[in-house]
């Protein structure tokens, strides 16, 4: 399933396998688009989907919260301090648009900035994507590491307009449709479904 456009921003999701325990919801792929590039892995089985439908959840309810004071800065910049900080050994002497290394780390994660990745192994790939509320718009950046640095031709950004209090926005119009699709409650539908369709296919098979 693909909620949005794929070239400005869109989830897609796919659900191989559903489970009924919480934690692991379903196995199958979680992709987002930006800009009509894809970040993740697009591959059946390729992770437990929990954390990655959580994370869309949290999104939702946590707007208007995503904000720091770098967040009009250039893509590429916001990109290469957001690598520098968290993967790479400066001894913490590094300064990241007037802030220290602690002050930074401190914002992306306090603000909740990093999307991706959510936890699970869905982003395994060495995709990010980082969110921004700035005003009623949101910002998302996308890049890719595929070694310890950023490639600069993997970044990507898409700019979504209309974000305060309970508007129906561009970034609501295709999280929320993915959350309510792919409830805890569908995934169990569809086990239920797989272990009727199991049993049947072994009375056959008897």
């Amino acid at each position: 399933m693909t909620v949005g456009d794929t070239s400005i921003f869109a989830i897609e999701s796919e659900i191989t396998r559903a489970f009924e325990k919480p934690s692991w919801r379903g196995l199958g792929f979680f992709v987002i688009h930006i800009a009509g590039h894809d970040y993740g892995i697009k591959s059946p089985g390729q992770s437990m989907l929990a954390c990655s439908f959580d994370e869309v959840g949290t999104r939702i309810t946590g707007r208007g919260t995503h904000q720091a004071p770098f967040a009009e800065a250039p893509a590429i910049d916001i990109a290469n301090a957001y690598t520098s900080a968290i993967y790479l050994d400066n001894n913490g002497n590094e300064t990241y648009f007037g802030m220290n290394e602690g002050q930074f780390t401190k914002t992306l994660y306090s603000n909740s900035l990093v999307w991706a990745p959510d936890g699970d192994e869905a982003f395994d790939d060495g995709s990010y994507v980082l969110q921004f509320d700035v005003g009623d718009r949101v910002r998302l950046i996308a890049f890719k590491r595929p070694e310890s640095l950023v490639d600069p031709a993997s970044v990507r950004e898409a700019w979504l307009i209309g974000l305060q209090n309970h508007d129906c926005t561009e970034f609501l119009a295709v999280t929320i449709p993915l959350v309510r699709g792919l409830s805890y409650s569908a995934a169990a539908r569809l086990a239920s479904r797989n272990a009727v369709r199991s049993i049947e296919g072994n009375d056959r098979a008897i």
